[in-house]
């Protein structure tokens, strides 16, 4: 029996996108394949224990901050110090979060979520810049197989690092069954609970500059003037580098019209993307994009950006344009809050769409991955 362990410290330490996706992929492989070894690894300074059935698993953990293991990790590449033991037992490993340590005994699969490090480095703290700039491409290297969010992160990494397309797996993610509508009276909590407006734009983002909500502010800006009984809302934890954001909204005067709802767990999603009248994603760059699939399974007509993987992720179920037009923005929120049959429509295309995504289906792609890696080595 082979021994599965799968880095879970985005998830334990409860990391927007990338910790969704440590969290569902683990879970939908225990179903998957109840009766292999699975097994977690994870550094957390506070020791969390995850959610059941997790914490059945055996797991390996490290009381560390981040700082100090990615400098272990660093110093172990560079000095070609195994860190094998230090992961636990495993036969293959899964590094989810950008970070592989070195191995010298353990073959390994690397997911690459993205390369705004490279793309866009005026989006990240400039420790956690220089950190993937260095190591990113020692990672790629080292891994046995990648597995890539979405096609446009291999073409990325393919087109910055010569990596060989045969090295790289595109495995795209899933969407919870709880996305789903929610009906009025399941609603209603949501709404009192964080004292929503009747009718609202909604963004679920964390707040940093990749995610370019300022363009969303200008919009809103201009919509509230045609119409003030339309309220933005936003929900995501403040990241790096938002006091522009922050500048700005002060600045529009829109602080009071603005809903900052902060982290948004994941039970009351539903509701709010059922609530709203219609999402908004201006994102300049994304790996994947899980927000707009989990507005269209909510039945949410969906407004997001033409670049980098929401064209693939979104398809022609959503209305996309071109992130930094902030006259585009305020024409296609308008037209969409304004125009019943295209919101209708746009509904009915995005619960299609949505429907292909599951994570079942990223747990059977990712399991015949680890059996590549394994067939490769055992022949």
């Amino acid at each position: 029996m082979t021994r599965f362990t799968i880095d879970y410290t985005p998830a334990i330490q409860q990391h927007a996108g990338i910790g969704r996706y440590a969290d569902r992929l683990t879970r939908a492989l225990i179903a998957l394949q109840p009766g292999d070894d699975w097994r977690l690894f994870y550094v957390d300074p506070e020791n969390r224990v995850p959610a059941p059935p997790l914490d059945q698993l055996a797991r390996t953990t490290l009381r560390l901050s981040n700082k100090p293991w990615r400098l272990r990790v660093l110093l172990s590449t560079y000095l070609r110090r195994g860190q094998d033991q230090t992961i636990g037992p495993a036969e293959i490993f899964h590094a989810t979060d950008h970070l592989l340590p070195h191995l010298a005994h353990t073959r390994s699969v690397f997911t690459l979520h993205d390369l705004t490090a490279l793309k866009f480095p005026t989006t990240h703290t400039q420790l956690n810049r220089r950190f993937l700039q260095l190591m990113l491409p020692h990672f790629l290297r080292a891994a046995d197989i990648i597995i890539a969010d979405s096609y446009s992160t291999r073409h990325d990494a393919v087109d910055l690092y010569q990596i060989p397309d045969d090295r790289i797996r595109v495995v795209h993610l899933g969407v919870d069954a709880h996305f789903k509508p929610v009906t009025a009276i399941s609603t209603q909590t949501v709404r009192e609970r964080y004292q929503l407006p009747d009718r609202f734009i909604l963004a679920v983002s964390t707040i940093e500059p990749r995610k370019n909500l300022i363009v969303l502010l200008e919009a809103y800006r201009v919509l509230r003037q045609k119409d003030p009984e339309l309220h933005l809302v936003i929900a995501g934890k403040r990241g790096w580098h938002s006091e522009p954001f922050f500048a700005r909204l002060q600045a529009l005067g829109l602080t009071a019209q603005v809903n900052l709802l902060g982290f948004v767990p994941d039970e009351d999603l539903p509701a709010l993307y059922s609530l709203a009248e219609v999402f908004a994603f201006p994102s300049l760059y994304e790996g994947f994009g899980l927000p707009v699939l989990e507005a269209m399974a909510c039945g949410t007509p969906v407004v997001c950006s033409n670049t980098s993987s929401l064209p693939e992720v979104a398809g022609e179920a959503a209305t996309q344009i071109v992130p930094t037009d902030v006259r585009e923005w305020v024409r296609a929120l308008e037209q969409i809050s304004h125009d019943p049959v295209l919101q209708a429509g746009l509904r009915e295309r995005g619960l299609r769409q949505a429907g292909r995504f599951t994570w079942e289906a990223t747990a059977r792609q990712t399991y015949a991955i680890y059996q590549e890696v394994n067939d490769t080595h055992h022949p």
